[in-house]
């Protein structure tokens, strides 16, 4: 049977009220009609309690992770090895991500590292998806 008669032969045929329509999906298609992953290279954080460190107010900081380069990788960690910190995995490392934020907002890790909780952990989860992003 081909395709036209296909058509002819269901277009016909009724269904009970209520019934739901036979759909085939070819997996090829599907994938190539997914939209494109979200930008995962800019972030900003929104705190919604303002953050106060060493007489500096912050409401919002903004984490431009595109423009680091191999350079900030390899001083971020010379300056973990030199405080006597490995990170095995940087994806895993949540010292790692809080100083790769931190140069990537133009803050010291000090800041990021006195930011409640909720905070950090949804900062650095931004670093995570970064660096799991490019394939490391």
């Amino acid at each position: 049977m081909n395709d036209t008669e296909k058509k002819t032969t269901t277009e016909g045929a009724e269904r009970p009220a209520g019934a739901a329509e036979a759909v085939t999906h070819e997996p090829a298609q599907e994938a190539a009609e997914k939209p494109a992953e979200g930008n995962t290279g800019v972030y900003t954080h929104v705190f919604k309690k303002p953050f106060e460190y060493e007489g500096k107010t912050y409401t919002e900081l903004t984490f431009n992770f595109e423009r680091l380069s191999g350079r900030d990788m390899v001083s971020i960690e010379t300056e973990m090895q030199m405080n006597n910190e490995y990170a095995l995995a940087p994806e895993i490392s949540r010292s790692f991500q809080g100083k790769m934020a931190a140069k990537a907002a133009g803050i010291g890790s000090d800041v990021l590292e006195a930011m409640p909780l909720k905070d950090f952990n949804k900062i650095t989860n931004a670093a995570r998806s970064f660096l799991i992003d490019t394939g490391f």
